[in-house]
């Protein structure tokens, strides 16, 4: 211990010449000189094998200096002339102008339909599947809507009317009254429902939202045969239609002795006519005072004054 310095290795060979494993193979082949290291009662000396020469791979060819860089054949990529831009400008400005014509058309055809009055309807009611145009509360005046409400539910009153009456003339058809009387029932349900829409309601409506006075008194009109026909339906007589054709008081009376389900039912038709027919009196009674009180009798007697003369002429 006292000969070695203090960063000798006490586990190092004592000879100088080292194995490299990486040396040449026949530096490899040459006996390496001995070493003084008997390293104990385990210790061998032999060699190890040398692997046989068929194990060694052969390199790879060298890859071109190109190979990830090839810049030898350029990419073909079309661009735009500068004609091609001004012919793409000159399209794009046709277009905008060919808009800004057509927008300023539609402005122009909608401002001439509202001064002459003309209101586009677009069907909104119902909502499930819109088949009319009814807007009260952006259309009607707020003083006239009330009464252009009720209107409405005298409206589907009558839709309600007709369709049980259809039930209650099936009924009967069930119990041995025939089948004239339900095809009748039918026809007045198709007829009906549609005609009270076109001959008073629609008339109402735009009388109310553009204050027509012919409009108040195409509705006057046609709103009377449907109050006679409510009436009429109601009571239910045998002289212009078959008696048992509508649910009225004496087709309920001469049923109930029969069929009292079928008598209940037409009792209950009879009750609905009477609403109905009391509901369209107050209508037409508040359509009136509004009429006679804001003067659109003066001006419908003008105005059909005035469409009279230019008929004439």
């Amino acid at each position: 211990m006292a000969g070695r310095s203090r960063y000798d290795n006490p586990f190092e060979e004592g000879g100088t010449d080292e194995v490299n494993p990486f040396a040449d193979k026949a530096t490899r082949g040459a006996p390496a000189a001995q070493s003084s290291y008997s390293g104990g009662s385990f210790y061998t000396t032999q060699s190890r094998p040398t692997p046989p020469s068929s194990t060694r791979l052969s390199p790879l060819p060298p890859e071109p200096a190109d190979f990830y860089n090839d810049f030898s054949s350029p990419v073909d990529i079309p661009m735009d002339t500068r004609k091609d831009m001004k012919t793409r400008e000159k399209e794009l400005l046709a277009k905008e102008a060919e808009l800004s014509r057509r927008e300023k058309d539609i402005k122009r055809r909608e401002e001439a339909a509202a001064r002459a009055g003309i209101v586009i309807e677009d069907k909104n009611w119902p909502p499930f599947f819109p088949i009319i145009h009814h807007h009260i509360n952006n259309e009607i005046p707020v003083h006239l809507q009330r009464t252009q409400y009720v209107a409405f539910a005298s409206l589907l009153g009558l839709v309600m009317c007709l369709f049980w009456n259809i039930v209650c003339v099936t009924a009967a058809w069930i119990k041995g009254e025939g089948p004239k009387i339900w095809f009748l029932a039918i026809i007045y349900f198709i007829l009906g429902c549609p005609g009270a829409y076109y001959l008073w309601y629609r008339p109402l409506y735009r009388a109310m939202r553009n204050d027509s006075a012919l409009r108040f008194g195409w509705f006057f009109l046609f709103y009377l045969v449907h109050i006679a026909f409510c009436v009429y339906a109601a009571v239910s007589p045998s002289i212009l239609f078959v008696g048992k054709s509508l649910t009225g008081i004496f087709p309920a009376i001469s049923l109930i002795g029969n069929s009292v389900i079928v008598g209940i039912f037409y009792f209950l038709g009879f009750a609905i006519f009477c609403l109905e027919s009391l509901l369209s009196m107050w209508v037409i009674q508040r359509v009136y005072h509004y009429f006679r009180g804001s003067g659109k009798d003066a001006q419908m007697k003008r105005e059909a004054a005035r469409g009279a003369a230019r008929a004439a002429f």
